[in-house]
């Protein structure tokens, strides 16, 4: 569907916004079906390099605690995955650079001799290193741009620009990646006419997939006494992201769940059709905090079946 920003940020602005999740829905069943799939996320360095001022791994947090797991450990972690039923693992970090595309590339050949889709979050980095990850059998990349406002995008990352991001964004999808884009929601500074020209990139790049959250502050990051993102702002901008991208994979984020465990439910009655599940081991989990958020201590196994369950709930097809 092609509809203009002005058009957008009117939909957004509605006192009602029903007819619109229902519509997100219907899509939803006719584009991607009844099923919700099921990602294993695992986080294995909370190093980087960036300064992104939202964010609890930024460089400059002095009171995080920072850790990288070994690869042999990334792999077996990954077996453990598959062996639990997962189909797809994500494979998520700041901008580490302990982590060569070369070894990285050894630990994604390595998992993929399981069958498992791999998906690398890794931030931004030379074509040549997605190039190689890809010929290594990695099948998606999420590099969120997080907001279309190019002034906005510079103040909250002082370190980098928007034109950058989507360089990499359009490199990734010419590579023949699953590209994934997404944007948080309740930025300082944001307007729903901000919102409606994110949601437009989406469509323009032909992200894939797109994670879309409401922004929560950390404690230890310059946006600390900034509000939180509107859980019911994050479902509209879900929801129409459904309308532009019938097809694309939309995740229920663990964002949303933080600050309403029920909203993150009702997220898939608005178009949402993926989920993702820690795999990351405990002792590690606390530590990987871009905002805060509880976590379960299930081991893997235990994990999948209590999403499993949750899923069946709400009638829908866990895979």
């Amino acid at each position: 569907m092609k509809f203009t920003r002005e058009e957008l940020a009117a939909w957004l602005a509605r006192d009602n916004f029903d007819e619109i999740y229902a519509q997100a829905d219907a899509i939803r069943r006719e584009s991607v079906g009844d099923v919700v799939h099921i990602r294993a996320l695992l986080e294995f360095s909370n190093h980087c390099k960036r300064l992104c001022r939202y964010c609890g791994l930024n460089a400059a947090n002095q009171s995080a605690t920072r850790f990288r797991m070994d690869p042999r450990d990334m792999v077996e972690t990954a077996r453990e995955a598959w062996e639990a039923g997962y189909k797809t693992i994500v494979l998520q970090s700041g901008e580490d650079s302990w982590y060569t595309a070369d070894l990285l590339g050894e630990v994604v050949k390595q998992i993929k001799r399981t069958g498992m889709k791999i998906t690398l979050s890794c931030g931004e980095l030379p074509e040549s290193v997605y190039r190689y990850w890809k010929d290594c059998g990695a099948d998606r990349y999420l590099l969120k741009h997080e907001t279309s406002d190019p002034k906005l995008y510079a103040e909250l990352h002082p370190d980098g620009t928007l034109e950058e991001r989507v360089s990499c964004l359009r490199t990734l999808k010419r590579l023949d990646f699953e590209t994934g884009g997404g944007f948080m929601i309740g930025l300082p500074g944001q307007t729903l006419d901000t919102i409606a020209g994110d949601l437009l990139l989406l469509q323009e790049i032909g992200c894939d997939m797109a994670g879309i959250g409401p922004f929560i502050p950390h404690p230890d990051t310059p946006l600390r006494d900034t509000p939180g993102g509107s859980t019911e702002l994050t479902k509209r901008a879900v929801a129409l992201a459904r309308l532009l991208l019938p097809k694309a994979n939309l995740p229920a984020t663990t964002a949303l769940g933080v600050l309403d465990s029920a909203q993150k439910q009702g997220v898939f009655s608005c178009g949402a059709n993926v989920i993702m599940r820690k795999v990351t081991p405990n002792r590690l989990k606390k530590l990987y905090q871009i905002y805060p958020a509880s976590f379960s201590e299930a081991d893997i196994r235990a994990g999948r079946l209590e999403t499993e369950a949750e899923i069946r709930a709400l009638n829908r097809t866990p895979v």
